[in-house]
Formats: structure tokens, C-alpha cells, sequence
């Protein structure tokens, strides 16, 4: 079984390295060898859409603060949050997909997201080890109509798959709304500070295989919960652009390339693997950054495939 789990654990890792170069290239040169994210004529996430967050085990006021910041960022003014690069600048990449999908329709669909309620649970209602129909369980606790529910697990709880072939996912429910048809999107991201901050909150911890760096202090003080703002990030985007697996992607259906996915490691200009790329750097604090936010807050987010230039979009 070690050896096994070794073998696995080689192969993830020149799949990710492989994707990461050729979008690196995407990015850089226009290489062919990425093709471009294709709009399979499905229907994105539009209209004035909630986002619920379900607390799952342990998290601190403080930890919890950070995301539901993030969140409220998304949609933030510029009169709000007067620096620049701010999150609502690096969520606006996502509009251009809206306005492709269009065509010459006009005005072409919106998203306009909202953070509505948070729900806890510290009991541990499922125990601490979750599978996927778990995850969508605590999910369907959120609102089940116009929404997004976002699932966040503590640093204690596993989850199938975590930290050895994904760090987080998203998906679509069927509601339980009465209204015929209806369903909901669902995301699902864990806290990888103790099982596996290698693969899932990188670039605040050194990487488990390849180039080795010193790993950036975290924005926030806190590697657990800064990376999962990298990777709910990632997912968000997914979910506005694919959120019932018929809209934008590349490769299989059942694991593609999203809007964010498709430019792994990639968080400044100059990125290569194991070099997040040119960031800022806070002046008190030492943390990496590359985006703005609500209260005052800072953050680093993923580059997001550009489907306009065909351009892996970065913001510093």
C-alpha cells in the first residue's frame, strides 16, 4: 500500500506539473498545447445569487471573519475598497465569460453574489471523516434557490480525497424547493493546515514534490485559512462559469480545467513552478499578496484564464 500511495502521489504530481507548464506557456506565448477553454452551451450562474457558508467543526471567530470578508469583497465598490488591485477587480475576469456566452444578445446575463447566512456546526453533526454524499448533506443546509453553499471544514475533520487528489470541489444539488427543475450549486473546501498544507495551501508552505522555495507568509496570519481563500476562490470562479458542468471547461467532464484551474500556481507575473510570481508584499507584516479587500483585509487569489486573450489574467 506504501509503495503504492508513493506511485499515486508521483503521478499527481507530474500531471499538476504538466498542466502548470502548459498554462505557463498559455499565459506567456499563446502555446497551442493548452486549447482554450470551450463554452460547451450550458447556463453560467446569473441573477442575485446568495452565498451561504456552513461552518464544519472547529473554526475561530477571527478564522471565520477572513472568509466572509473575502466574500464581501467580491462585490465590493471602489469607493469601498479604494486600493487597487482589489478582489471585485480580480472577480470582473469572470464577466467576460458572461458576455462571450451572450453572443449579440443584450444585455448579456449578470451575477451579482451576496453573503446571506452562516451556519454552524461544531458538533460535528457527521463525524470527522466525510465523504462526498456528506458534503452535499450539509450543503442542502443553506438555501436551496438562487444560492451557492459553501461547506468549510476544519483543520481536524477528513474528507475523501483531500490533500491527495483535490483540496476542495464544487458541484450542483437537486433542491428541495418545490419548484420543478430546481437545484443549487455547492462548493466544498477544507482547512489543510495540519493534513496537508504541501498540496493545498501552497505558496505558505513549502511544496511536498518539486522546486523547492522559501514558502510566503500568509496575508492573514493564518496558512490554514489563507489557503483556503486561494482555493474557494479557484472554485467560485468555477461555479460562476460552470456551475452544472455544461459551461466553460476543458477536458473531461468529470475533472476539468475551469476558470482558475486552468492556471494552476499562477498568482503574479513571472510565475513558473514553484514561484508564485511577482507579488506586493505588506510593509508590517511581511505577507504576499496580490488583491485588496473589504475591512482592510488582503488577499491572494489565483490567476483566472482570460477567455478574451486566451491569457492566463494576472493583477500584479
Amino acid at each position: 500500500m506504501k509503495m503504492f500511495s508513493l506511485v499515486f502521489k508521483l503521478f499527481l504530481f507530474v500531471s499538476l506539473f504538466q498542466i502548470s507548464i502548459s498554462a505557463r506557456k498559455l499565459a506567456q506565448d499563446g502555446s497551442n498545447q493548452f486549447q482554450s477553454l470551450k463554452y460547451h452551451k450550458g447556463a453560467l450562474l446569473s441573477g442575485k445569487i446568495s452565498v451561504n457558508l456552513i461552518w464544519y467543526g472547529k473554526f475561530k471567530p477571527a478564522q471565520r471573519a477572513i472568509i466572509s470578508d473575502f466574500i464581501t469583497s467580491l462585490s465590493h465598490s471602489s469607493s469601498k475598497t479604494p486600493n487597487q488591485p482589489s478582489v471585485a477587480t480580480w472577480w470582473k475576469t469572470t464577466e467576460k465569460y458572461y458576455k462571450l456566452a451572450a453572443g449579440d444578445k443584450t444585455p448579456s446575463p449578470s451575477l451579482s453574489l451576496t453573503l446571506k447566512s452562516q451556519i454552524l456546526d461544531e458538533t460535528y453533526s457527521l463525524g470527522k471523516s466525510l465523504t462526498d454524499r456528506d458534503i452535499r448533506k450539509l450543503a442542502s443546509k443553506g438555501d436551496q434557490y438562487d444560492a451557492v453553499n459553501v461547506v468549510l471544514t476544519s483543520a481536524d475533520v477528513a474528507v475523501t480525497g483531500f490533500g491527495m487528489s483535490r483540496c476542495g470541489t464544487h458541484g450542483h444539488a437537486r433542491g428541495n424547493t418545490g419548484k420543478r427543475g430546481s437545484k443549487f450549486a455547492y462548493i466544498w473546501v477544507g482547512n489543510a493546515e495540519t493534513q496537508c498544507p504541501g498540496q493545498c495551501a501552497w505558496p505558505f508552505h513549502a511544496p511536498v514534490y518539486g522546486p523547492q522555495s522559501p514558502p510566503l507568509v500568509a496575508p492573514n496570519n493564518d496558512v490554514g485559512l489563507d489557503g483556503m481563500v486561494i482555493n474557494l476562490a479557484s472554485l467560485l470562479a468555477g461555479t460562476a462559469t460552470n456551475p452544472f458542468g455544461n459551461g466553460y471547461y476543458q477536458g473531461p467532464q468529470n475533472a476539468p480545467l475551469e476558470a482558475a484551474s486552468a492556471c494552476p500556481g499562477v498568482y503574479g507575473k513571472g510565475a513558473y513552478p514553484g514561484y508564485a510570481g511577482n507579488l506586493l508584499v505588506d510593509s508590517t507584516t511581511g505577507g504576499s499578496f496580490n488583491a485588496y479587500g473589504a475591512n482592510g483585509r488582503k488577499f491572494l487569489l489565483p490567476a483566472l484564464y482570460d477567455p478574451t486573450t486566451s491569457d492566463c489574467s494576472t493583477m500584479v
